[in-house]
């Protein structure tokens, strides 16, 4: 299956799966350049990004726990975003956490945060329509991913 198959599939587990990969991007990209701001708040919301951006990594390219060296705890925790609510779940409250940091200053974190958001959703509406959850092939697929599991 092809990308342009598998956006056309109307999944949104898909939908989800590779708006978390921007996620991944964005959020490590958006903790990284508002690391640098004066107020120690921002700082802390940027590297609370940061670190959201590296979970997001193992959880959307579940091939990466066979090949990093983690703890037995960290695998444990990832394990558990297998299902749309799960995922709807995590990146909801990664979200929650961004748009929480405009309480303290405006900054482009309000970017990661919309998109966390979206990602939610899509996860969410997935799991309301009762689409089980499909990894997109060109992430690593659902051989990979039960491999793990």
């Amino acid at each position: 299956m092809t990308i342009q198959e598998e956006f056309r599939s109307r999944n949104f587990s898909i939908y989800g799966q590779w708006l978390g990969i921007l996620c991944m991007f964005l959020c490590i990209a958006l903790g990284i350049a508002n690391f640098f701001h004066i107020h120690p708040l921002t700082i802390i919301f940027s590297i609370i990004c940061l670190v959201s951006g590296l979970i997001i990594i193992f959880i959307e390219v579940p091939l990466l726990l066979r090949i990093c060296p983690t703890s037995s705890t960290f695998d444990n925790f990832i394990r558990r975003f297998t299902t749309n609510y799960m995922r709807a779940a995590i990146y909801g409250i990664m979200s929650l956490v961004q748009w929480l940091s405009i309480i303290v200053q405006r900054t482009s974190l309000i970017a990661a945060a919309v998109f966390l958001l979206l990602t939610s959703i899509c996860y969410a509406i997935a799991g309301l329509k009762g689409q089980g959850f499909v990894g997109s092939k060109t992430l690593g697929g659902q051989g990979v991913a039960q491999m793990i599991v």
